[in-house]
């Protein structure tokens, strides 16, 4: 089994609207790939095409090196899990799995082979005789992804399959999942909104807008190293602000936002002196701490400000902190759990962010 997927310059419109706009992505053998982004951008188009339910305005999708264009979707070695898994209610666990299996001719030995080795692998083995009603959400989502897998396909499609389920239960399955692919070693294309899950999931995601791709990359990659300010703030929370280069040294860009100057790592923007761009830095990338034990050292992107408001939020207080005419959002871990005892508001404090937390990007422009 095989199961490398080029999509190359793939266009789909519905009348004046442009749902997919020139994406092209090539999505390696055995990969756990996730096509990411809000209601609207292109995912779901994206994951029909491949599966043969629209056709393409242009472009092409290859698979293996074979062009699918001609191939109907019954005949595509793809088979998709969907959010509503429309199990059928009148048939057990067990034959549902089994269903697709009637027309590829396996002999009644083989089918009960293949579902029994199927249902072990999701863990549903000993529930193969109940019917969908009788089974939790999760439970059928594990029945809707075993009677895709039996087919043994060489690319499964994933179109959103825990956007019902509650959020407790949406990241155990999470990680079930993607243990499961690890064995199965199925190429697998798994279309989200939720950033944490693809963050968690995927051995690399694509970040979708309007129909094209703004980055390709691994989680890491995406999140830390964002391509543009829409991916910067479509993934978690970011402090985001208009900045003016002024000077650009060997190893470091100086630039200045509102009243204050911050040194920046060069990152992959070169940037030039004058040049208007946005600066960003992650909450958690910033330093906290009480003015009276900032330890003697360097002073650069040391700043003193005052903590405005404070967010309990479990294993972290939120901090807003207003420096000058900026506002930092900051996280403090909750070590003790609570905030720690200097950490109110009002209070004076020392902010310090690195250069290589700081981030220069240009605006929301696709990749290509």
């Amino acid at each position: 089994m095989s199961g490398a997927l080029a999509l190359v310059g793939l266009e789909k419109r519905f009348g004046d609207e442009v749902a997919v706009d020139g994406i092209s992505l090539d999505i390696g053998e055995g990969e756990f790939f996730s096509l990411l982004g809000s209601s609207g951008c292109g995912k779901t188009t994206t994951l029909r095409m491949i599966a043969g339910f629209e056709r393409p305005d242009a472009g092409s999708i290859h698979l293996d090196g074979r062009d699918l264009s001609p191939v109907p979707p019954h005949k595509r070695p793809v088979n998709t899990v969907f959010q509503s898994y429309a199990l059928f209610p009148f048939l057990t666990v067990a034959d549902n799995v089994a269903f697709g299996l009637r027309y590829q001719s396996a002999t009644p030995e083989e089918v009960r082979r293949r579902v029994d080795a199927t249902l072990d692998l999701v863990q549903m083995g000993k529930l193969s005789k109940r019917k969908p009603h009788q089974l939790s959400g999760g439970q059928q989502q594990r029945v809707a992804l075993a009677r895709a897998l039996v087919l043994e396909p060489t690319v499964l499609l994933l179109d959103e399959p825990m956007g019902a389920l509650d959020a407790k239960l949406r990241k155990q399955l999470q990680l079930e999942l993607r243990s499961l692919q690890r064995v199965v070693g199925t190429t697998f294309v798994y279309v989200t909104h939720d950033q944490e899950e693809a963050l968690t999931m995927s051995d690399r995601l694509a970040v979708l807008q309007g129909g094209r791709v703004m980055q390709v990359g691994t989680p890491s990659e995406v999140y830390s190293q964002p391509a543009n300010t829409h991916v910067a703030t479509f993934l978690g929370t970011t402090n985001l602000y208009d900045a003016t280069v002024t000077e650009v040294g060997a190893g470091s860009v100086t630039c200045r936002v509102g009243g204050t100057s911050l040194v920046v790592s060069p990152g992959d923007h070169p940037a030039r002196v004058g040049e208007q761009l946005s600066l960003m830095v992650r909450p958690e990338r910033i330093e906290v701490s009480p003015v009276e034990a900032t330890e003697a050292g360097s002073t650069s992107n040391l700043l003193e400000g005052k903590v405005t408001t404070l967010t309990f939020r479990g294993a972290h207080t939120a901090v807003l902190v207003d420096v000058g005419d900026l506002t930092l959002e900051a996280e403090v871990a909750n070590v003790h759990g609570e905030p720690p005892p200097w950490l109110t508001a009002g209070s004076p404090v020392h902010v310090r962010v690195s250069a290589s937390a700081l981030r220069l990007l240009p605006t929301g422009e696709p990749i290509g």
